[in-house]
């Protein structure tokens, strides 16, 4: 069953793990990058890490870098973000969007990550 907007968040101890999917795309492939951003209470929304459709060439935020990888299924036009060793930090709505973001935002996925 095809789910779309952002899915997969959820409520993990931490350390735990936890994979997140985005289907708001159509045409995922027709935007040279996407991204995964995330925004905790009280605080502006971030970006985490993103991924160019040519080659796939990633980056990541210093905060989850090394326990985080982005992915994407052009074919499925869909958006992933594997994330491991989760800390309280990381608590938070996740969004994806292209980078530079389109207007538009989905409702996000919660992730709580509890200590």
């Amino acid at each position: 069953q095809v789910q779309l907007g952002e899915s997969g968040g959820g409520l993990v101890q931490a350390g735990g793990s936890l994979r997140l999917s985005c289907a708001r795309f159509a045409r995922m492939y027709a935007y040279n990058t996407m991204a995964w951003y995330r925004q905790a209470p009280g605080k502006q929304r971030e970006l985490v890490a993103r991924i160019a459709t040519r080659y796939g060439i990633t980056n990541y935020a210093d905060s989850v870098k090394g326990r985080f990888t982005i992915s994407r299924d052009n074919a499925q036009n869909t958006l992933y973000l594997q994330m491991s060793s989760l800390k309280p930090e990381d608590t938070a709505v996740y969004y994806c969007n292209s980078d530079p973001p389109l207007p538009h935002w989905g409702q996000g996925t919660q992730v709580t990550v509890s200590s």
